[in-house]
């Protein structure tokens, strides 16, 4: 069982992983404090301990030990990764407290309490023996699931916050749409059977024969070199444009149940037996999509804004986060990226 508590928080942060623990210097000591003694790092004079660095540790190596996962060895490569990222979320939760009273966001101990009783009974059925033998079984304390729904909720009404501009009009919505038309239009699809093969003079032969009444299944079973229809008697499912022109053409002109004289493409000679008629065009109503396409533009410009936001505080901690020996992240380009 994965830890049920910790997995929003993951999500949530996810979009500030490179903007803002990214946002210092990747050296050892910056301008917002010098990283000493118990400390892991100094977020603008935020002590993050070395003991809670541990703690979140040990966390991630009872989550492997349930997983029945080796938790990577002290030293590699595997376990300093490990450690940064959950170095950086530690960081990036107190960027986060510190911007929060600025944007007028704020988190009440009720709502971490609402959250929590919701979580409770999610997964518990509102069982506090219950909750209280997974927290022990998952290495983590109340306090700490409490402090992770806190950080929880406050990124997320930071997101609201900082992306409550974002605005989609429908004249937006309807350029969408016209735009990608085709991402809304289904095209027409047909059933037919075929018989490829390399020269005309056979393709002459087996067409007669056909006409005659031969099987055009036992035919292609037995001549065709398509191995995508050869074994299923020729029989394929083609779609309006996505096949050879000359074949794309005779297949959709043909009437149903009719058969074709050799048609030549780049790959041989082909009889085309239309099995059954061709699904007419179809294009989705722009009534039926505008919703989701609204939604979807949404999402971008609030991810833009976002982003801008965070470009912001990364240069704001320029300098403002040090780290102990050893613990800085690695240099790193990644753009963040969002959820919501």
């Amino acid at each position: 069982m994965r830890r049920l508590f910790l997995v929003p928080l993951v999500l949530s942060l996810t979009l500030l992983a490179a903007a803002c623990g990214g946002g210092s210097s990747n050296s050892d000591s910056g301008s917002g404090g010098t990283a000493s003694g118990d400390d892991a790092a100094v977020v603008n004079g935020d002590h993050i301990t070395q003991a809670t660095l541990d703690r979140r540790l040990n966390e991630a190596a009872c989550s492997y030990k349930l997983q029945k996962k080796t938790f990577p060895k002290a030293g590699t490569t595997e376990y300093q990764q490990i450690r940064t990222q959950i170095l950086q979320s530690l960081v990036q939760r107190a960027q986060l407290a510190q911007k929060a009273p600025g944007l007028g966001v704020s988190v009440t101990d009720k709502q971490v309490e609402a959250q929590l009783k919701n979580l409770k009974t999610q997964y518990f059925g509102g069982s506090e023996s219950k909750y209280n033998a997974e927290l022990k079984r998952q290495c983590v304390t109340d306090a700490e699931v409490r402090d992770d729904l806190q950080s929880n909720l406050l990124s997320n009404a930071i997101f609201k916050k900082v992306t409550t501009s974002a605005t989609v009009t429908s004249t937006d919505v309807k350029a969408y749409y016209d735009a990608h038309r085709e991402v809304y239009t289904t095209p027409q699809t047909r059933v037919v059977s075929h018989i490829l093969v390399k020269n005309k003079a056979l393709a002459d032969k087996l067409y007669a024969q056909l006409q005659k009444g031969a099987s055009f299944a036992s035919l292609a079973k037995k001549y065709s070199i398509d191995p995508g229809s050869k074994a299923q008697g020729g029989q394929l499912t083609i779609t309006r444009g996505q096949t050879v022109a000359p074949f794309d053409r005779v297949a959709f002109e043909l009437r149903t149940g009719a058969l074709s004289k050799p048609v030549h493409t780049q790959y041989g000679w082909h009889i085309i037996h239309a099995d059954k008629p061709a699904t007419p065009h179809h294009s989705t109503p722009f009534s039926q999509v505008k919703a989701s396409i609204k939604q979807q533009l949404l999402q971008q410009k609030r991810n833009t804004a976002l982003q801008t936001w965070l470009n912001g505080l990364k240069k704001e901690y320029d300098g403002k986060i040090s780290y102990a020996a050893g613990l800085a992240p690695p240099a790193t380009s990644t753009t963040a990226t969002t959820t919501g």
